[in-house]
């Protein structure tokens, strides 16, 4: 886990240190001088380093006298000189200087093999000042000190231009910015440098594989007792949605799955997948509220029921369902297009956790989509949010961010293919929270995976995510 904090939080960390700013400031600029070196800079190399008057500036300097005493020839631009005389910016800059760096006022863009970006850190707001402009199109690479310059590190905006990073230097923990908006196009590879802070109250939690748990099986595991899972939905047109939900959980690891669908399309459903049960209720091809009495009797027995993938919409049916389901109860796609608010699930004493992208999002609760709306609805209507996008979050008594999903899982039916493998998590008896969290993350893993060999479809990633799990 990596903690994504606030440039607030940030701001407070360095104020509460117990180590002086200046050498804060040191390790900060050593490390990104490291990051130049791995970019290849070396001795006779040409480095710009763009610095501003601020801290994120003696980063700057820093990294400058580091680089010139590898033999590097170093200038800086300078947007503003250090104020104060014995500020640490200020001495850092004066120590710059005294190892050979070059300080030239603010000028127009030179040859080099490397821009350093120390002008703006992560307290910026508002647009670049019109004579960074021409250093924004330099063909060198760029490293950018905390955050890229233009770039808003709490919301991850730009208001007019930015720098376009190679590397993105960023000290102690991750901030928002580099990971949602138009962060990721601007960051490139971020690196997170330890300067000696302590702690910090998280923004959000940066998933990584040990926070991505997968149940074991004991010696005498049968198909009933390692997770059982019901998926809802198949109706006409959408019969492949709900098998591969269904098709999916078995993949992830639960020990039995079934596809309840309308009676007409129940053979349709039989026949795409033998390792499936199937059961078909009502006489017609999509779902009825009269139809719903018969699904929930049936699925009493199954761990989870997944409501959604193929349905089609059908509020009176759904909302039957949510009001009398007693046990686990994901909710998906039409599900939850056919809620049309949040209040249902508040009414519900049983564990809930719904999986919308931004669309279905918004027409649920009537909100944009983002994690700071979102980490509201566990508290107004019970439920663990998975908040589909990229990157993907899960909010619940904590917040979660996944990245490891792409636009490779831009086609049709990878969603379903997510609630299934959620669902088989969360039926083999993770709680429901992680089992969001680890499907999430497992889910694009395998995305990615796949995406590396051939394109993407949701039948394939199916196969890839029982390879992974």
């Amino acid at each position: 886990m990596q903690l994504v904090i606030t440039p607030e939080e940030s701001g407070r960390l360095d104020a509460a240190s117990v180590e002086p700013v200046e050498v804060l400031m040191e390790r900060a600029g050593l490390g990104v001088a490291l990051a130049a070196v791995r970019l290849g800079i070396g001795y006779g190399s040409r480095v710009v380093v763009l610095a501003g008057a601020g801290n994120n500036g003696g980063d700057g300097y820093v990294a400058a006298r580091y680089l010139a005493q590898r033999g590097a020839q170093v200038r800086v631009h300078a947007l503003g000189y250090p104020r104060g005389d014995f500020s640490p910016a200020r001495l850092a800059s004066i120590r710059a200087v005294a190892a050979g760096v070059d300080v030239v006022d603010f000028g127009k863009p030179e040859q080099a093999d490397l821009i350093i970006d120390a002008l703006f850190g992560v307290g910026f707001r508002g647009s670049l000042p019109v004579e960074v402009a021409p250093w924004l199109d330099h063909p060198a690479p760029v490293v950018s000190v905390d955050v890229p310059s233009g770039l808003q590190a709490g919301t991850g905006e730009v208001a007019g231009q930015a720098f376009t990073a190679d590397v993105t230097v960023t000290f102690h923990a991750l901030k928002p910015g580099h990971l949602i908006g138009v962060g990721p196009e601007h960051c490139g590879l971020v690196e997170t440098v330890d300067i000696g802070l302590v702690g910090g109250e998280p923004e959000l939690r940066l998933c990584e594989v040990s926070d991505a748990p997968v149940p074991g099986r004991s010696r005498t595991a049968h198909k009933w007792s390692v997770g059982s899972v019901a998926v809802v939905g198949s109706a006409r047109g959408m019969v492949g949605a709900g098998v591969l939900a269904a098709r999916s959980s078995l993949y992830a690891g639960a020990g039995s799955a079934s596809l309840i669908s309308p009676g007409r399309t129940q053979p349709q459903a039989a026949a795409m997948s033998a390792g499936l049960l199937t059961h078909g209720v009502g006489e017609g091809d999509t779902f009825s509220a009269e139809d719903a009495a018969a699904v929930l009797e049936y699925a009493e027995r199954f761990d989870v029921m997944v409501l959604g993938p193929g349905l089609g919409v059908a509020p009176e049916f759904v909302h039957a369902l949510v009001a009398g389901r007693t046990g686990k109860l994901l909710i998906d796609a039409d599900g939850l297009n056919s809620l049309g608010s949040l209040e249902p699930l508040a009414k519900r004493d049983e564990p809930t956790l719904i999986t919308p992208h931004a669309g279905e999002y918004r027409r649920l609760t009537g909100e944009e989509p983002g994690y700071v709306a979102a980490r509201a609805v566990p508290d107004k209507a019970g439920t663990v949010v998975l908040l589909k996008g990229n990157p993907t979050f899960v909010l619940g008594g904590e917040q979660w961010v996944i990245t490891s999903g792409g636009p490779e899982l831009a086609t049709i039916g990878t969603g379903d293919v997510l609630a299934g493998v959620v669902a088989a998590l969360w039926a083999q008896g993770l709680d429901g929270e992680t089992a969001a969290r680890s499907g999430a993350f497992w889910h694009g893993i395998a995305g990615s995976q796949l995406a590396a060999l051939r394109t993407v479809t949701a039948e394939e990633l199916v196969y890839a995510v029982g390879e992974l799990l």
